[in-house]
């Protein structure tokens, strides 16, 4: 599929192109959702696509939402293609919850820079990198373009992101969900360390929105490993089960998505071991076999079921 496919739904009203995904507005009120190859890091788009990892995305995002939607109530109605999902078209809140148990990632780096207060939630001194501690919000702004921006409860509520009514549920279904997702992982062996969240309101209602608890949006470590590395600090850093290794191999060869910055090249080689990584975090989070999309039947395909699909829900809401 190339980079920005254009279907024309029947109905459709607006298309936006995201990070990763491509998004068609259908009668105002439905999301047709799009899981593309492509692959970000640091909000930058990477210039090679990752074989199968839009259909990994999907089905991943779909197994959590609906292992979760007895905890929170959630956008998705139907997953008509492995590499597309439609849902209710939310009025998303213009923030990303981001919730975290272990010092890793963006807020280590910010940790051993000397921050000691990430998004209003201070941590206390002494903590290494891995540590791990009661979950805490670190949320952030959400924007179109470029990096988003670190905030805090008191900002969003300022600036009248979402007031606090609706961030108090916010924050309480985050803390729910990572809960609920947490479990979900330590049954499969596995340590979910961090995520995000997004919100949006439909009918006057909070529901979750986007994907959750996929690669692209949390970090995950074999639990046996991370277990062993806190006991032991001289064995070498817990086995990660994420998009962080892409993160890292960036970092090691001078990107980190700042400006003058090139991405620098990626070899065949390197694409098909994160394709690999992707189909692994599935089978060992859900406990299914991998089943790959008939690559060349994949646009004409998805847009045969997505207006079946959507017919369908036509006809259950008049």
């Amino acid at each position: 599929m190339g980079n920005k496919p254009d279907y024309n739904f029947s109905g459709q009203t607006n298309i936006y192109s995201g990070k990763v995904r491509d998004v068609y507005t259908v009668d105002n009120n439905l999301l047709v959702m799009v899981a593309s190859d492509r692959i970000s890091a640091f909000d930058v788009i990477l210039p090679k696509q990752i074989p199968f990892k839009g259909q990994v995305l999907n089905q991943l995002a779909a197994h959590f939402l609906r292992a979760t939607s007895n905890v929170a109530e959630n956008w998705l109605i139907d997953v008509p293609h492995p590499r597309v999902s439609i849902g209710r078209r939310c009025e998303s809140f213009a923030i990303e919850i981001i919730i975290r148990s272990c010092l890793v990632g963006s807020a280590w780096r910010a940790y051993k820079k000397g921050e000691r207060t990430i998004c209003g939630v201070t941590l206390p001194d002494g903590l290494q990198e891995y540590d791990k501690f009661d979950p805490i919000i670190t949320p952030t702004t959400k924007v179109d373009e470029g990096h988003d921006e670190d905030t805090t409860y008191d900002e969003i509520v300022k600036q009248g992101l979402a007031t606090k009514d609706e961030l108090d549920e916010i924050y309480a279904t985050a803390t729910r969900l990572f809960a609920k997702g947490q479990q979900m992982a330590k049954d499969r062996g596995l340590l979910l360390a961090d995520t995000k969240y997004e919100f949006g309101k439909y009918g006057g209602k909070i529901l979750l929105i986007d994907e959750i608890h996929t690669p692209d949006s949390s970090r995950y470590f074999y639990a046996d490993s991370y277990e062993a590395f806190l006991k032991n600090r001289k064995l070498a850093t817990p086995e990660h089960l994420s998009k962080e290794f892409v993160r890292q191999w960036l970092i090691d060869n001078g990107f980190q998505g700042k400006q003058g910055q090139s991405v620098p090249d990626m070899s065949e080689e390197f694409i098909n071991v994160i394709s690999e990584r992707y189909i692994k975090l599935y089978e060992e989070i859900t406990g299914d076999k991998f089943q790959p999309a008939e690559q060349g039947k994949t646009q004409e395909d998805i847009k045969k079921l997505a207006e079946e699909s959507i017919t369908k829900w036509r006809s259950s809401t008049n």
